[in-house]
């Protein structure tokens, strides 16, 4: 990303009503200003994900669970923001280890608008198990394969 890129999403935001209203319906924007040229490249290939896995040896991570959820402001005041957005559905989406992979990754991506992907996280909590994980991981590999829904 640009060393200024909160700022650029900030004025993007502040003075385009198309991509305001595609940040706050997604909470992603397709063509991001923050991303550099190399940057793009790595989201499209899902390559940038695979310095999760270092989370994951390390415990801040596990493979499958709800996706930690991208927040505008001071990372100190995560849990805040994040219940600034997700309402009713953020505790049991936070009661969790958020994970690298989760069912709104392979049923949609970024294509899926952030109620939906919310809803998901909830649905995968709620029927969580050994076999949903491993089904969900042999889902992710084609997805991220063919790069489906990754920008």
């Amino acid at each position: 990303m640009y060393l200024d890129a909160d700022t650029r999403l900030s004025e993007m935001i502040q003075t385009d009503p198309k991509i305001a209203a595609e940040w706050n319906t997604y909470l992603k924007l397709k063509n991001d200003p923050r991303v550099t040229p190399v940057g793009k490249w790595l989201r499209r290939t899902s390559l940038d994900e695979l310095p999760q896995f270092f989370h994951v040896l390390t415990g801040q991570l596990s493979v499958v669970g709800p996706r930690p959820y991208a927040v505008m402001g001071d990372p100190k005041n995560y849990k805040q923001e994040i219940r600034n957005y997700l309402q009713g559905d953020c505790d049991a989406i936070l009661s969790i280890k958020p994970g690298i992979t989760g069912l709104w990754q392979t049923s949609g991506r970024n294509h899926l608008p952030l109620s939906n992907r919310v809803h998901l996280d909830v649905v995968y909590i709620a029927k969580q198990s050994l076999l949903l994980d491993l089904i969900l991981i042999l889902k992710t590999i084609p997805t991220m394969i063919f790069a489906r829904g990754a920008f």
